[in-house]
């Protein structure tokens, strides 16, 4: 699998939008890169057969993915969290990305998605994908007013993700811990973390379905 670019933070928070509803991830013409954590054995499976599966992963349940790194730190609490002591960069196909952001549903009613609330919850019961913006978060741990997304995905859509849409797994735990330790340190002077850019899907129905805000600070590189 292609390696992570790998950039101080100080240099992107100085370029990243302060607030609204971005996806901020490391991507390529072809890919993007989404985070998980999962206990140990769970990692060890999936970066050596360059695949989520085994048998302690369970296709059964909804499993969250996250293109935000910092945000999958808020989450698993940089890799200290149990069960989430191991974090995988996982490279997807830029075009099953751009499908789970359209087949996305949001997780509780949205007027402006949904004439009214039987619209939506026809919309979730037939839909593998459950959309969430919450609050990006500082890597102190402090909210922003920057939304952050993460994507559930469950059945066919999370199949497809695993078997279909992934390119390549890299257990990325060392740096997690690495990086954590420069925090408590240094403090985000010494921050380097995952090159991130506003990311923005080929398609205009994903970035409606999701809400996706335009950045005036910036052009979205994604199109």
């Amino acid at each position: 699998m292609e390696k992570l670019v790998l950039e101080p933070y100080a240099a992107q928070a100085a370029r990243w939008p302060a607030a609204g509803r971005h996806i901020l991830a490391q991507f390529d013409a072809e890919t993007l890169v989404v985070y998980q954590a999962y206990r140990p054995s769970i990692a060890r499976h999936a970066a050596l057969h360059q695949r989520l599966g085994g048998p302690e992963f369970s296709f059964g349940r909804m499993s969250w993915i996250k293109p935000n790194f910092l945000w999958m730190m808020y989450r698993s609490g940089w890799g200290t969290k149990p069960d989430q002591e191991a974090v995988l960069a996982i490279r997807l196909r830029r075009a099953g990305f751009d499908a789970i952001l359209a087949a996305a549903v949001p997780s509780s009613f949205v007027p402006e998605l949904y004439p009214d609330q039987e619209a939506w919850n026809r919309d979730l019961k037939r839909s593998d994908v459950r959309l969430q913006w919450d609050p990006d978060h500082h890597p102190s741990g402090a909210p922003v007013e920057r939304r952050a997304i993460q994507l559930g995905l469950r059945g066919a859509a999370l199949r497809r993700f695993a078997e279909e849409w992934t390119v390549g797994v890299e257990d990325i735990s060392e740096l997690v811990a690495e990086q954590r330790e420069a925090l408590r340190g240094r403090g985000t002077s010494g921050l380097v973390i995952p090159r991130e850019e506003v990311y923005w899907p080929a398609e205009a129905e994903g970035a409606r379905r999701v809400g996706l805000e335009r950045w005036a600070g910036g052009e979205e590189r994604g199109r």
